[in-house]
């Protein structure tokens, strides 16, 4: 990497003056002096016979969720994971710097799979504390990610999901930061439903003495935003399905002339969508893609946040193999897809695709990213470490998968106090609860003082709150749903926390508890029966009855298929995030007193008798 970042106009002629063989952008609609600037350096390569065989590799990530450094924000510490894995692009950096020395620069793309804007305090801050969109006449920030970002040469980069959570403004800044493309061709705009970004881009791969080869990257996105970031893209985007869009542009790449076709999903391998039937289209449709989808040779996977090395399927239409590969999360992975190509009849033809993921935890982080990103990563961790309060006792979430456990009545306080104050008189009058779910089993607010990064580790998503109105029945089926995050335990057999939760694959992140009501779960009993003594104020909830249910954006939006919640009337929304509304609390009442809000209303049964007595 050199010592200053070049941009692309400076490093495309700097090889073309040295008569190196690069990879070159080229965009769809690159401008008439790019263009020009790509046939540079393409003669100066002597009489060689012309080579038959070529190799390239495309690197690839996902999910950085705006990890820079091996380092959580919430514990204020080097990051640290059951497996040992180290976090950050400036690690992944070194790999890349590594990959591109070993097999030429002139042979490495780099492409991002999304969800790089949101995830960590670092990203809270560049989006709402000093916004990358600026504040009031005065100009804001780069964003860190974008810094980093540049400065490694990306090529490409799909949108997650979760670079709409901030709002289309940010992201457009965002965008605009980026010296690479964002893709996302199933992101259209919702009048014209034309493409809002581009679909995607076409790669050069000089080759001395032969034809470029050339290498289209097809973004796709996830159709799941129309349901998670509805409120920020309601009116103004809408999203296809990935293999819908996909059968559109592939063909088009193909007749454009490119040689290999890689796409860049943030979408997850397994045909699975934890929307239900909300959507007509599937949220994790990678293989479908490959599957249905003729003329693709390599699908860089995300979204799933799992280690897939190599993963092959099979077109049905040509019976061709895709090579598919998804390299986890936070920078924790790099995925290399290897090309072997071999040149019949002045055309480039793909003749071995493999991949494989690099694991980054044992080499340095790269100089040159640390000290672009240094002083932001320390602002950021001076602003976590402000103490916005005390609190009497500590608060553990370590049980509350399993136990109804103060630090979560601390988030259904602020979430029904909130939606509280923004009801009208008619929807005043009826009963309040919240839901919520244990994002984080490491959270912990100390006995003491609290600091800003106590309460954001408790709740890590950016999510918005809603008010919204269920009846008896329908609450009963919610918690119903809640309930499946349970294995069955019969009676008489003991319970082993390590192993009762999770059951059908519902994450941590899935599992609502509710609070303004009481209940108990019977594990002993078969999904679906297991909610028992459901009473409102000591008195059994009737399925006429009407509640206003405080919960989150992602939820009341669809997220995790829960039932009847996304069609339910509103009653409140709000654009404030769950996480600063917390803050908020704190810093108000100065103390944070489990006394004022700790309520034990639900708990684990078995044949009617509690597991966990209290």
């Amino acid at each position: 990497m050199p010592s200053s970042p070049l941009n692309r106009r400076q490093f495309i002629q700097k090889s073309a003056v040295t008569g190196a063989a690069v990879a070159v952008a080229g965009t769809v609609a690159a401008a008439p002096a790019q263009a020009a600037e790509q046939v540079d350096g393409s003669h100066a390569h002597g009489h060689h016979k012309p080579p038959r065989t070529w190799s390239f590799s495309i690197l690839g990530t996902t999910d950085l969720h705006s990890h820079v450094f091996d380092w959580d924000y919430y514990t204020d510490a080097a990051y640290k994971d059951k497996a040992g894995n180290s976090v950050g692009v400036a690690r992944v950096a070194t790999l890349i710097k590594q990959q591109r020395a070993e097999k030429g620069e002139h042979r490495v793309l780099l492409v991002d799979a999304g969800d790089i804007i949101q995830g960590t305090s670092l990203a809270y801050y560049y989006a709402r504390v000093d916004p990358i969109l600026g504040t009031k006449g005065k100009r804001g920030p780069k964003h860190p990610m974008a810094v980093a970002m540049n400065a490694m040469r990306y090529d490409a980069a799909a949108l997650g999901n979760h670079e709409f959570n901030y709002g289309i403004d940010t992201l457009r800044k965002f965008e605009s930061q980026c010296r690479f493309p964002l893709l996302a061709a199933n992101a259209l705009d919702a009048k014209t439903l034309r493409p809002a970004f581009q679909p995607y881009t076409v790669k050069r791969v000089r080759v001395p003495g032969a034809p470029d080869i050339k290498v289209g990257i097809l973004g796709l996105t996830n159709p799941g935003i129309a349901l998670w970031d509805k409120d920020n893209v309601a009116g103004k985007m809408a999203f296809t399905g990935l293999v819908e869009q996909a059968k559109k542009y592939v063909p088009r790449m193909r007749a454009l002339g490119c040689d290999v076709v890689f796409l860049t999903d943030h979408s997850g391998l397994d045909g699975s969508s934890s929307y239900g039937n909300e959507l007509p289209y599937v949220e994790n449709a990678s293989n479908l893609v490959a599957e249905q989808v003729p003329g693709i040779d390599a699908i860089l996977v995300g979204h799933t946040h799992t280690e897939v090395s190599s993963y092959t399927v099979t077109n049905k239409e040509t019976g061709k193999d895709v090579v598919l590969s998804e390299p986890y999360c936070y920078g924790m992975r790099l995925t290399v897809f290897d090309f072997e190509l071999e040149l019949e009849r002045g055309q480039w033809k793909v003749t071995s695709t493999k991949a494989k993921t690099l694991d980054p935890k044992g080499v340095e982080e790269d100089a040159h990213i640390t000290e672009l990103l240094k002083a932001d990563h320390e602002l950021v961790v001076k602003y976590v470490n402000t103490a916005v309060g005390t609190c009497t006792a500590d608060l553990s979430a370590a049980e509350a998968c399993w136990k109804d456990v103060p630090v979560m009545d601390f988030i259904h306080q602020v979430q029904m106090a909130t939606v509280a104050t923004g009801l009208s008189s008619a929807d005043a009058a009826l009963p309040l609860i919240s839901v919520a779910a244990p994002f984080s089993r490491s959270a912990d607010i100390p006995k003491g003082d609290v600091t800003i990064r106590d309460v954001a580790g408790l709740y890590i998503y950016d999510n918005t709150l809603y008010g919204k109105k269920l009846t008896g029945a329908q609450l009963k089926d919610y918690l119903e749903f809640a309930a499946r995050y349970y294995h069955q335990v019969p009676v008489g057999t003991a319970v082993d926390t390590a192993t009762v939760t999770n059951a059908n694959n519902f994450w941590d992140y899935m599992y609502d508890t509710a609070a303004g009501v009481e209940y108990d779960i019977d594990i002993a009993q078969a999904e679906g029966s297991r909610i028992k003594n459901l009473s409102y104020k000591g008195t059994p909830v009737k399925d006429d009855q009407v509640f206003v249910v405080a919960v989150n954006n992602y939820r009341a939006n669809g997220g995790s298929g829960y039932p009847h919640i996304a069609g339910a009337d509103i009653a409140y929304s709000s654009t404030n995030e769950i996480r600063q509304l917390m803050i908020d609390y704190v810093t108000a009442k100065k103390t944070l007193d489990p006394a004022d809000f700790a309520v034990t209303n639900w708990r684990l049964t078995q044949g009617g008798k509690a597991v966990f007595p209290a």
